[in-house]
């Protein structure tokens, strides 16, 4: 009696979950069935979690940094451009990753070695993973051809950008060779800005 008693205590508990995974399905799928830049929350180097909602209209400048890269040099042209352009509602938004084993650093020394090196003050995230089995639904977003079929595909490298006009919506990317001084990023900034 006491082992058909467990049996149908068990299944009741299984049962039990089944419907509560059933009722929350339609949530679950909302919830990472992101159609918007603005829908995404992430978390500052701080662990503070940022709504991105936050900067909806201004445009932006969405990079994947590591500060043990070739191309780390970059961090100096990001902040000229946020520099340059930041009282017209230009922000810079670095997401440290370590997905090419070339950022060691915790997301609050990434910002000690930036501002230190390279006085950079354009805001820093908590680090990610920006591609693979990890990947952070954001860089998901970012990446995928169903939400970005211009300019979707994998992260090729360290500071790969996103540039994100005032609606959320994708105006172009630039691959990481592409420096932050280039006037085809200028060029492409300031007519996001124009708009």
């Amino acid at each position: 009696m006491k082992k058909n008693a467990k049996i149908v205590i068990k299944i009741g508990v299984q049962v039990l979950v089944l419907l509560a995974l059933i009722v929350s399905l339609p949530y679950a799928i909302k919830l990472y069935d992101k159609r918007s830049f603005y829908d995404f929350l992430v978390n500052d180097a701080h662990g503070k979690e940022i709504k991105l909602d936050t900067y909806r209209g201004k445009v932006l400048f969405v990079v994947n940094v590591a500060t043990e890269c070739g191309l780390t040099p970059q961090f100096l042209q990001l902040q000229k451009l946020y520099n340059t352009y930041k009282k017209e509602g230009f922000v810079v938004l670095g997401f440290p990753s370590n997905t090419f084993n070339q950022e060691p650093r915790t997301a609050s020394e990434v910002i000690t070695f930036c501002s230190d090196t390279y006085l950079v003050d354009f805001p820093i995230f908590e680090k990610i993973d920006i591609k693979g089995e990890f990947q952070t639904p954001l860089y998901k977003f970012l990446t995928e051809k169903q939400t970005n079929p211009r300019f979707s595909g994998p992260i090729r490298w360290n500071f790969d950008k996103f540039l994100i006009g005032r609606n959320g919506k994708i105006l172009a990317r630039f691959e990481p060779r592409t420096t932050p001084d280039d006037t085809v990023v200028i060029k492409a900034v300031e007519q996001a800005l124009a708009h």
